[in-house]
């Protein structure tokens, strides 16, 4: 079995591998653009997506972007937020970088132990005179205390936004992920459950905000005449609207896949001392994202683990370490210890490879190196 093999760079297992359709069907896919030479600038295959993805996320509006964290800083600065938002330090840099690069100061609260979202009891106390949003981040397809949360920003008048990075297509309570809050940020990085190659979207309700993230993203430019807007360049271009096409009509099959892979961990590690898998949260319809496993050290360290599993060239990742409030680039501003939970998951947090293509055999190996003593 090839993931067994050593040496190479294409036999090893990485922590994930991004899915392709096949090569004739994304041939076909852009053999239209040698004819239209239309190739960015919202074109006919950035309009299908766009459509494509309101249906399959039941969101009533959605922009695209040419990545997740643009999306993200622009909402932000569309939503003409000020002063300070709350969020977490348990996720991954963009978050918290959206903000700063907004001119707006991160805040950060705590996490839950069970499913490493937001922790709501830690929020309202963080709230001040200066707060005006809440920027919670679904962890592995965690999906966050959303009632919870929007009644504190209710009570308070503040925005939501949803970091959704890693929850694209689920649901919960037979509600789409991509309806909760002010605002959804998702991204389609290559290493997600669906892809454009790069690319992100926001999916929102408020009709009139289309305009501003559309400006935003194009420059401010509203017209031929006409800059509304200090924006930057946000447009995804029509090759990755094409990847996303193709993606988006096999995207059953590959959360499938993946769900056969996640259940197959998940056989091979519960009830094991030193372990920790997520629990099932319940009424979710998941999208299997990542496949997180926490050692608290008293079977192994979560170092242990990956340096074993390393030496078998196989590729786990540290995700999230360190917290955000632990980067070198914020050391002077923030403590990782005003958030001892997630100073601690950090620390024993690491995802295991995960994607379509593994194979059963290569996950019961990744379980045996865990296990054996």
């Amino acid at each position: 079995m090839k993931e067994e093999a050593s040496g190479s760079r294409s036999s090893q297992v990485l922590v994930t591998r991004s899915s392709m359709p096949p090569f004739e069907e994304y041939s076909e896919m852009i053999r239209k653009l040698w004819e239209s030479h239309w190739l960015t600038n919202m074109g006919e295959l950035h309009q299908q997506l766009e459509h494509a993805l309101k249906a399959y996320l039941g969101t009533p509006e959605l922009t695209l972007f040419i990545n997740g964290h643009m999306a993200l800083e622009s909402v932000l600065r569309a939503l003409k937020l000020s002063g300070e938002v709350i969020t977490t330090p348990f996720s991954f840099a963009s978050t918290t970088h959206a903000i700063v690069q907004n001119g707006l100061t991160p805040v950060f609260a705590d996490i839950r132990p069970e499913d490493y979202t937001i922790d709501p009891e830690k929020i309202e106390v963080l709230i001040t005179e200066k707060t005006s949003a809440i920027l919670p981040v679904h962890v592995y397809g965690n999906i966050c205390k959303v009632k919870e949360i929007q009644a504190i920003a209710d009570r308070h008048g503040l925005k939501v936004i949803y970091d959704a990075a890693h929850a694209f297509g689920e649901w919960l309570n037979g509600e789409s992920v991509a309806s909760f809050g002010d605002a959804s940020m998702f991204s389609f990085h290559a290493t997600k459950v669906f892809h454009t190659i790069e690319g992100g979207a926001v999916a929102y309700q408020d009709h009139t905000l289309e305009h501003a993230l559309n400006g935003l993203k194009n420059f401010g430019i509203m017209d031929e005449e006409t800059v509304e807007l200090v924006g930057g360049n946000g447009k995804m271009n029509e090759f990755q609207a094409a990847m996303g096409l193709c993606n988006l009509r096999h995207i059953k099959e590959e959360i499938a896949k993946r769900e056969k892979l996640y259940r197959r961990y998940q056989e091979n590690l519960s009830g094991h001392p030193g372990i920790r898998l997520c629990s099932e949260q319940p009424g979710l319809i998941r999208s299997y994202s990542y496949m997180p496993v926490a050692f608290d050290g008293s079977y192994k360290t979560r170092d242990q683990v990956a340096a074993e599993l390393q030496a078998q060239h196989i590729h786990p990742r540290k995700y999230f370490y360190p917290c955000i409030n632990a980067y070198q680039c914020y050391r002077d501003r923030f403590s990782p210890e005003a958030t001892p939970v997630a100073q601690k998951i950090s620390m024993e947090i690491l995802t295991l490879p995960l994607y379509a293509d593994l194979s059963l055999e290569a996950v019961d190996r990744i379980c045996r190196i865990i296990l054996q003593p």
